[in-house]
């Protein structure tokens, strides 16, 4: 009988702590890298010489992939992009239409790592957000944006 009851508060001693913990999901190596391959291969496809980077949900980078005569500013302004995404969880588009209407006071921008510039997405599975993807380099955000998108498309069905 003292054997179970030992048991049973050691098994109960641990559901407690289990408790103090949180599981949190972020994005793989593995996908981080396809989607900055899938990024850059769209926009190379559109004549555009890009980095695509991606950072997990601490806005830590995770991948990053430059184009051959990407421009170097680009690396930083992807990374950026990527952080902000992640950080807010949603489109750098987003915080930039915050910023215009007055949502969004425009000292976020003071935020270490912050950028409105368009291409810079949240990472998603479900309502988590797991990383960012930020593009630059394409001749306007819209570009960048739509080597955004096509990497998301290109990994939709592994983000569930």
């Amino acid at each position: 009988m003292k054997i179970i009851a030992t048991t049973f508060l050691a098994c109960a001693c641990s559901l407690i702590h289990a408790q103090d913990l949180s599981a949190e999901k972020t994005i793989s190596m593995k996908l981080a890298n396809d989607m900055v391959s899938a990024a850059v291969a769209s926009c190379t496809a559109s004549g555009y010489n890009v980095v695509a980077t991606v950072v997990d949900r601490s806005g830590y980078l995770k991948a990053a992939l430059r184009a051959d005569n990407a421009r170097p500013h680009a690396i930083d302004i992807a990374e950026r992009k990527a952080h902000t995404a992640a950080m807010l969880g949603y489109p750098t588009s987003v915080l930039a239409e915050n910023i215009q209407k007055g949502v969004t006071p425009s000292s976020i921008l003071n935020t270490p790592n912050f950028t409105s510039l368009l291409g810079g997405f949240p990472i998603k599975v479900g309502a988590e957000v797991v990383g960012g993807i930020g593009v630059s380099g394409a001749p306007g955000g819209h570009l960048d944006t739509a080597c955004v998108e096509a990497a998301m498309k290109a990994v939709q069905d592994r983000l569930k």
